[in-house]
């Protein structure tokens, strides 16, 4: 049986496997939240961002569903920065400069495992600077590695 429109904080969102939980401003229990419960996409669904969903009583206890972005104080909903720190429809923040595919969501960023992207990162810094030895590449990827991270693109 549905309940009524609740607005919570996303407290915990897995972009990978698709669930996390949310905490109701009002108090209370956290609500899990499930992927295939949201009206948005999933990338704006991030820890701090507030939502308004349905309380539903599930197998397991609250879970949300109908789940859409709170908009802020100024009546706007947030929209994710891209990596040029711009938000809205700016590039595609995961392409290349002189990519030249058409099928790309604007907003969406890929998220990659460790190994996959210093194999990508190396071959683009060997592509652009052959001359660099193994300690530089090292080292350029150990800063972006650990800005992918904090940015949530390396699991």
């Amino acid at each position: 049986m549905a309940g009524s429109v609740v607005r919570g904080q996303v407290v915990r969102f897995d972009q990978v496997k698709g669930y996390g939980f949310i905490t109701p401003l009002a108090g209370g229990e956290d609500v899990f939240l499930h992927v295939n419960d949201l009206l948005e996409p999933k990338y704006l669904i991030r820890p701090g961002v507030n939502v308004d969903y349905v309380e539903e009583q599930g197998e397991r206890g609250l879970k949300a569903s109908s789940v859409r972005v709170a908009p802020g104080p100024d009546g706007v909903k947030p929209t994710p920065l891209t990596m040029n720190g711009q938000s809205g429809s700016a590039a595609h923040p995961a392409v290349m400069p002189g990519d030249d595919r058409d099928d790309l969501d604007e907003d969406y960023v890929d998220v990659v495992s460790q190994d996959s992207f210093s194999r990508d990162v190396t071959e683009i810094l060997l592509s652009v600077q052959p001359d660099l030895n193994a300690s530089q590449i090292k080292s350029i990827r150990s800063a972006l590695s650990a800005l992918g991270k904090k940015s949530g693109w390396i699991v």
